[in-house]
């Protein structure tokens, strides 16, 4: 029973992170977009449609337009993600994107990862029974 929440515990914490790998990489191409088009006008804004897109677990009616955006890898990944973060989502109340993706990810790997590992780690383990080497086994 260690051996299977082990698994899943390795396994939720490694999507929480792939998510925020794939978040970090899709904000910095973002950002050296808006840098490329903020040399050619006063004011760059981001559209509040792909603000939403960055939050986790967003509504459903971002979620399409989410869906549309990123590839089906990602799409998978994204969507286990919003699953795993949804318990810790309504603790942070902000508007910046980075906080409302750090702050959950973080507490997610706390609970799956390290709270995972040392609940299979206090799972009792079967005793195995060793006997000498002087007594036959059959």
């Amino acid at each position: 029973m260690g051996s299977l929440i082990r698994i899943c515990a390795v396994t939720a914490s490694a999507l929480v992170a792939v998510s925020f790998v794939f978040f970090t990489a899709g904000q910095l191409t973002e950002g050296s977009e808006t840098q490329v088009r903020s040399l050619g006008s006063d004011r760059v804004e981001r559209a509040p449609s792909e603000a939403e897109i960055d939050k986790p677990a967003p509504e459903p009616t971002v979620e399409r337009v989410r869906e549309t955006q990123h590839s089906s890898a990602r799409e998978y990944v994204d969507d286990a993600n919003d699953v795993l973060l949804s318990p810790f989502t309504g603790l942070v109340d902000t508007d910046q994107v980075w906080a409302q993706r750090v702050i959950p990810a973080l507490l997610a790997l706390l609970v799956y990862g390290l709270g995972g590992t040392l609940l299979a780690n206090a799972m009792p383990k079967p005793k195995r029974s060793v006997g000498d080497w002087r007594e036959s086994t059959g």
